[in-house]
């Protein structure tokens, strides 16, 4: 990190570098450096003070302006955003030029490469563009010579140059990442401006020059790995956070060359670019280089020997597939995809796996979202075998049929252009017995019902595909289609003809008893019956008339009724096939207005009875329900002894 630095004491590895902050003292200032001898700093305390002293008589000088802990301090102005990186700008130190490397002799241009090195490990602030231009100006000379130094010359590279290299390259480069100015679900990478960093005219030089020593055919491993360790890894990876596009892309191309030369860090690597997901997925969710790591993987797993180690196929399915839940998938998506594709390539058998696993990760929500889960699929589909094809096939088109059916047209469209991929169509010709019928229903559905017409068209190529294909078992699939939905229509208009005769037996019964009708707004939910049937009978009290939820339990809906009409309204004997014909699942908005012609069915002496067998009434018809009657209910025996009990039938146990 920038702005930390190590004794040689403590650190046997720390790199010192003469006249710059970190130097032991002593050591004589390199040509080049001149500190500012008329500008005395008041922190240096005096020769003979002890710097305790020294520390304590500045401390005294310092004006308390911490606010106490309990005030919050008002800003005035709010803050700017930061668009540069926590740099740690380098002691007020004036560079002087260095004559080139074709001004000397030969035999001392490696003694004045040290020196460039050492003058380049200067800091400079670059928030303020105004300041220390020269000496900026210096800098980026010396660095571009260097560079062209070690493109140029050969045994440019020896043993001295490398802890100055790695020690230039810490000091400019490893900083504190300022938190993110962006939100990923805010950020569009076509139309928004990302944050570049201010120092990158000098950062890029640095880069360069730094990936040109790692890429040198002249570079010796065994002399670098001494500097270029899993410390050195560790920051380098840090700085992948960085909202320069431009800076991450140079962080690509040094970590994959250091992962190709260093083969001691290369386990390092991997597990360190796995806790960056784990962190990202499970924590922060988010993290701007993900994208540029899921690249490196990328070629890293293209280079995987066969057969695949356990602990690459752990890393697919705990760390790959699990990339896809996050928020921000648009940001690198198409790098996973590349990475999960290559899996599939090395080994086979890892494909059910993998599409099991998008299937468990398949967005419900976000359209957007699943666009890019069906183009991902189709890469999985143009590498598949056969007959892993087959194994998969039933999840996947069940999961494909609900995309057709969906009323965003760009996943409806985007899952029909399946149907244009040839491999694809062959692999669904070859299975048309399992995928015909998953996926009929969705596509004559939308071929009727879709309010977008370029759908119409494609689920009219796809249908005709599959038509040409196998002409017999598409009429067969096509019959069997039209027969369930003609079952599926009766089954409906008998559970409404249920419904029609309940509420006309309901809106009857309330007039002869001289009851206000219900209010009808739906069906209600019989399936709640049980549960408030024990609930009464356990001595607790519903108040359907002060429910604040969308549905209503079925005797709350009837309760204006007299007590033997709502024991017949709530009989499951109440009508014939009563039971079958309504589903359970029906729940019941709050009631709020009456049936449509409920005076028509009220008056209506021709109706069928609830308790009738020959279809017509008579004054003891309500004999059988009252079979059904606890009469050991207190609300009951009020009733019997002419109380009153209007507001009081929710009291009533049902049996």
């Amino acid at each position: 990190m920038a702005g930390t630095s190590k004794t040689p004491a403590s650190d046997p590895d720390a790199l010192s570098v003469p006249g710059h902050r970190g130097a032991p003292p002593g050591t004589p200032k390199p040509a080049g450096f001149h500190l500012n001898a008329g500008a005395p700093n008041p922190n240096t305390p005096a020769s003979g003070t002890a710097p305790s002293v020294a520390l304590a008589r500045n401390r005294a000088n310092v004006p308390q302006t911490v606010a106490p802990k309990d005030t919050i301090p008002v800003t005035k102005t709010p803050p700017r955003k930061q668009r540069s990186s926590r740099i740690q700008p380098s002691e007020n130190v004036t560079l002087e030029p260095l004559p080139s490397f074709y001004e000397v002799p030969p035999a001392e241009r490696t003694d004045l490469f040290v020196r460039k090195l050492r003058q380049c490990s200067v800091v400079f602030d670059f928030n303020d563009a105004s300041q220390e231009l020269r000496g900026k100006h210096i800098k980026a000379q010396a660095l571009q010579e260097m560079f062209e130094y070690l493109t140029t010359q050969r045994g440019a590279i020896t043993e001295p140059i490398y802890p100055e290299m790695v020690h230039m390259f810490a000091a400019n480069l490893f900083r504190t990442i300022p938190p993110q100015s962006n939100s990923f679900e805010a950020f569009d990478p076509e139309e928004d401006e990302p944050v570049l960093e201010l120092a990158w005219p000098h950062l890029q030089v640095v880069y360069e020059l730094f990936l040109r020593f790692v890429e040198s055919s002249e570079l010796n491993i065994n002399i670098a790995k001494k500097y270029i360790d899993q410390s050195f890894v560790t920051q380098l990876l840090e700085l992948f956070d960085s909202e320069d596009p431009r800076e991450r892309d140079f962080l690509k191309t040094m970590l994959h060359r250091i992962y190709g030369k260093f083969l001691n860090l290369r386990a390092f690597i991997r597990r360190s670019i796995n806790n960056v997901f784990f962190q990202f997925v499970y924590e922060t969710e988010r993290h701007n280089g993900i994208a540029e790591l899921l690249e490196i993987l990328g070629s890293i797993i293209n280079g995987f020997a066969l057969p695949l180690k356990e602990e690459h196929k752990v890393f697919l399915t705990r760390v790959l597939l699990p990339l896809h839940k996050a928020k921000s998938l648009a940001m690198y998506h198409p790098q996973l995809a590349y990475c999960v594709v290559q899996f599939i390539e090395k080994d086979s058998m890892l494909t059910e796996e993998v599409m099991l696993g998008l299937l468990r990760f398949w967005p419900k929500t976000n359209s957007q979202k699943e666009v890019m889960f069906l183009n991902e699929v189709e890469e999985v589909l143009d590498v598949i075998e056969p007959q892993d094809f087959a194994k998969i096939q039933v999840p996947l088109f069940q999961q494909l049929a609900r995309c057709i059916q969906s009323q965003h047209f760009q996943v409806a469209e985007r899952t029909l252009y399946f149907w244009n991929n040839e491999y694809i169509v062959n692999l669904m010709g070859d299975n048309i017995h399992v995928i015909l019928p998953i996926v009929f229903d969705s596509l004559y559905d939308n071929s009727k019902s879709h309010w977008n017409p370029t759908i119409h068209t494609l689920v009219y190529n796809a249908l005709k595909l599959f038509m040409e294909i196998n002409p017999a078992f598409f009429d067969l699939v096509s019959s069997e289609n039209q027969q369930q939905r003609a079952t599926r229509e009766q089954k409906e208009q008998s559970r409404e003809r249920a419904w029609q005769r309940l509420r006309s037996s309901a809106a009857r019964n309330s007039r002869r008893y001289n009851m206000p009708p219900p209010k009808w707004q739906g069906k209600p939910d019989l399936a709640s019956l049980g549960t408030q049937h024990s609930d009464v009978r356990a001595g607790g009290h519903e108040t359907g008339a002060t429910q604040t939820s969308d549905t209503l339990p079925f005797t709350s809906t009837l309760s204006g009724l007299a007590p033997p009409a709502l024991s017949l309204a709530t009989s499951t004997s109440y009508l014939p096939n009563l039971g079958s014909e309504i589903d359970a699942s029906n729940t019941v908005p709050r009631l709020s207005s009456p049936p449509p012609n409920a005076s028509e069915h009220a008056t209506d002496e021709h109706e069928l009875s609830p308790n009738s067998t020959a279809g017509t009434s008579f004054n003891g018809e309500f004999e059988d329900a009252e079979n059904g009657i606890d009469f050991h209910d207190p609300a009951l025996s009020a009733y019997l002894n002419d109380t009153p009990l209007i507001g009081r039938t929710n009291e009533l146990s049902l049996v």
